[in-house]
């Protein structure tokens, strides 16, 4: 019985920018990810494999994967949360936004996270929407200084996932 209050997508689309104005764009795309969503309470689980993420350049990938994330010693992120007063019957096909509170865990380092999720039924299931900021400092992530005027410490993570 519990089981069928389970939602999961096996896939999603994940994308990270840190781009700074007039410089090359840091924008990566991830499909290597999973969420799961209890229908009765609004928990949320997500799941992403770090080096799954692309980049437009080669080398923002291996610098990416080897320099900053260093996704050998630490190959996933999570999102633990809630949405709060979600409740199934009162999503419909037009998108309604809901307070979504977790713990991310990206690089070793865990913090909580406040931010919005958009969601709305579709023929597939219940699309859930994130996009919010981050700041690389706060997850011990060291962008060398030789680059940091190119790379911004504030990034943005935008989340889609349809569960079923």
């Amino acid at each position: 019985m519990f089981a069928q209050d389970k939602m999961i997508a096996k896939t999603g689309k994940i994308t990270f920018e840190a781009s700074v104005p007039s410089f090359e764009e840091v924008t990566a795309i991830n499909h290597i990810g999973s969420c799961l969503l209890n229908s009765k309470t609004g928990e949320i689980a997500c799941l992403v494999l770090v080096k799954g993420f692309r980049f437009k350049l080669a080398l923002m990938e291996e610098h990416f994967n080897e320099n900053y994330i260093e996704s050998n010693d630490y190959p996933k992120a999570t999102f633990k949360g809630i949405i709060q007063g979600f409740n199934s019957n009162i999503i419909g096909t037009t998108p309604k936004q809901f307070k979504m509170k977790g713990k991310l865990e990206i690089h070793g380092k865990k913090k909580e996270i406040d931010t919005n999720a958009t969601l709305r039924k579709t023929d597939g299931g219940i699309e859930i929407i994130s996009d919010f900021n981050v700041n690389s400092d706060e997850f011990a992530i060291v962008i060398p200084s030789v680059v940091s005027w190119k790379v911004a410490k504030t990034v943005n993570i935008k989340t889609e996932f349809l569960v079923k």
